[in-house]
């Protein structure tokens, strides 16, 4: 495997994941005090913890935490996918009339983020939904877009991004597997109100 990005540098990701979460207007300046903070399991409920650390060490309120299971709504749960067990989500607060933004560690064909969506409005509508990712890399299957990407890749169409983040991996680390050359698109912000 070929290592991207080390620990520092998914550190950064983190922080221009904030930070262009901060710059959005629609959300920094009417939204902020009810703000929810979904992860998809796992990953992407590290993602979500470490964006909500970092804003709140810049002074926004409280940041609502949720953990979204979402193995029972893939649509390869049946077939030659090992089996999953579920872990179960973690919500305790409502998202009905709530502005959520959902994160994911990789955003690739869309799969995950469809399955997502399906789950999340089993618990309720939201005002809306944005997307934050660590990385986003093309191969899209679904019409599905990231509003806020720490970085962009463009890479070969049989290659694995593999995205490693503690505790869950030993060490902060972002892999292309197999080693390719990998092209960033651009290296952050947000994609909110640009034309898809």
């Amino acid at each position: 495997m070929q290592e991207l990005l080390n620990p520092a540098g998914v550190a950064q990701l983190i922080e221009n994941l904030g930070a262009a979460i901060c710059s959005d207007s629609d959300i920094s300046s009417t939204h902020k005090h009810e703000l929810a903070f979904i992860g998809i399991r796992r990953r992407g409920e590290i993602v979500a913890a470490r964006v909500a650390d970092y804003l709140s060490r810049r002074g926004w309120p409280n940041i609502l935490l949720g953990k979204l299971d979402i193995t029972m709504y893939r649509d390869d749960v049946i077939g030659m996918r090992p089996i999953t067990i579920p872990i179960g989500t973690e919500m305790n607060f409502r998202i009905d009339d709530r502005p959520v933004i959902l994160f994911d560690d990789v955003l690739h064909t869309g799969r995950s983020v469809r399955a997502a969506l399906d789950a999340l409005v089993d618990f309720g509508r939201p005002r809306f939904i944005r997307l934050a990712v660590l990385i986003d890399r093309e191969g899209r299957e679904y019409p599905v877009r990231a509003d806020f990407a720490g970085r962009r890749l463009q890479t070969l169409p049989e290659s694995f991004v593999r995205v490693h983040l503690s505790p869950t991996d030993p060490a902060d680390a972002v892999f292309l597997d197999p080693p390719a050359p990998a092209r960033p698109l651009d290296s952050v912000g947000s994609t909110h109100g640009a034309g898809s």
